[in-house]
């Protein structure tokens, strides 16, 4: 039986720490020494959409099974992380963006909209959308496993938009080292579970199935560990120099400034 003080530090260390990861990912991109040079390049946005929509959902699988309530201070912890962490993306977003240029190849230009306003407007209709389900079906138990597991499905695709973007620009320039160690911690933390289930945090808090199925090997485990071991690989492989677009970028704002100085 573990002692009662283990409960309430790792209920905290739950809560706080996965939104804390992306803390240094934001302060990257506004801390360069000129604010012209600020840009979110090599960070996917579509990480942020990924993780609004999946604790979002998870929010609402809280109200139908009242799990751990450390689980659901980390939701709305994440959230607003995210919501910040996007709002930054959007502010200092490169020139060459699909959003910039007007050259979006996605349906409804999804998720790479000009304006902040758009993603929240996106986000409240999704909030609409998902009360109103709640409010006809929440008494189904079927219902609330449903989106238990589409929470939790999605939160397992996280590592992949990140994966496409260092593959695109050949580089990791603009992710932080600090979110992939938080991300392979993660994964750490998934593989200790496995080992051990009756010390893992789900299990010992007596979490919904869900949780513990998605921390289990299952093939949506299997998938994001893969993915993330991917990334460690490119990061590996392609260092974190800037890619020439960008360093042309700089260069041509740098000479503007010294221009205009």
């Amino acid at each position: 039986m573990l002692p009662p003080w283990v409960s309430v530090v790792a209920s905290i260390g739950m809560a706080v720490g996965p939104p804390l990861v992306y803390a240094d990912q934001a302060v990257s991109i506004v801390r360069k020494k000129h604010a012209s040079l600020r840009d979110s390049t090599g960070f996917s946005r579509d990480v942020c959409a990924i993780l609004l929509l999946a604790n979002i959902t998870r929010c609402f699988f809280w109200l139908g099974t009242r799990f751990e309530f450390a689980l659901l201070i980390q939701s709305i912890l994440m959230i607003l992380a995210q919501l910040a962490l996007l709002y930054i993306c959007i502010r200092y977003r490169p020139r060459s963006s699909p959003d910039m240029c007007g050259e979006s190849g996605r349906l409804f230009a999804f998720w790479q909209w000009p304006s902040y306003a758009q993603y929240i407007e996106f986000l409240a209709g999704f909030i609409l959308i998902s009360a109103i389900a709640y409010l006809i079906f929440g008494r189904s138990d079927v219902y609330i496993s449903i989106i238990g597991f589409v929470a939790l499905g999605m939160e397992s695709m996280l590592p992949v938009p990140q994966f496409i973007s260092n593959f695109k620009q050949k580089s990791l320039y603009g992710f932080r080292a600090s979110t992939l160690i938080g991300w392979v911690g993660g994964d750490s933390f998934k593989s200790l579970t496995n080992l051990q289930r009756r010390t893992a945090y789900f299990f010992v808090q007596g979490s919904p199935l869900q949780f513990k199925v998605c921390f289990r090997r299952v093939p949506s485990a299997w998938f994001s560990s893969a993915v993330i071991k991917v990334i460690v690989m490119q990061r590996l492989y392609y260092g974190n120099a800037p890619p020439q677009a960008t360093l042309l970028e700089q260069e041509d704002l740098e000479q503007a400034l010294a221009l205009a100085e």
